[in-house]
C-alpha cells in the first residue's frame, strides 16, 4: 500500500477508468521509497493548485501495474517512480526517477496548462 494523499488506483480496470474520465491525469506508480516519497509529495501539494489535473498514485509491485510497466514510453527506465502524464486518454509525457517541484511543474503546465492561482 502506498501511504499518500492521492488517488489509488489498483486495478488495471481502474486505472482505465480514471484515464478516460479525467482529461488530464498525471500518475505517479512507485513504492515508498527515497525517489519516490518526495515526488508524491509534491503532487500532494500540486493538487490544490491543478484543480484540472487527476493526480493519482499506484503500487509499483501490484501486477495490475502492468499496465504502466508496459508501455512503450517507460521502455528502457531504470529508476522509479514512473511518472506517466495523460492527455484525453493518452501518454503525452512519461518522466522516470525523482523529480523536483520545478522539473513537475514545468510538464504539467506544458501538457495541461498553467495551474489556476486561487
Amino acid at each position: 500500500m502506498l501511504y499518500t494523499n492521492l488517488t489509488h488506483v489498483e486495478s488495471a480496470a481502474e486505472h482505465t477508468k480514471i484515464i478516460a474520465e479525467n482529461e488530464n491525469v498525471m500518475l505517479i506508480c512507485g513504492r515508498m521509497g527515497p525517489m519516490c516519497i518526495p515526488v508524491y509529495g509534491i503532487a500532494e501539494e500540486l493538487e490544490k493548485e491543478y484543480g484540472h489535473v487527476k493526480f493519482c498514485d499506484m503500487e509499483f509491485d501490484n501486477p495490475e501495474a502492468h499496465v504502466i510497466r508496459n508501455l512503450p514510453e517507460v521502455r528502457g527506465f531504470m529508476g522509479i517512480p514512473f511518472t506517466i502524464y495523460y492527455k484525453n486518454g493518452k501518454v503525452v509525457k512519461a518522466t522516470s526517477s525523482i523529480q523536483n517541484k520545478n522539473q513537475i511543474t514545468a510538464i504539467l503546465d506544458k501538457e495541461f496548462g498553467v495551474a489556476v492561482k486561487a
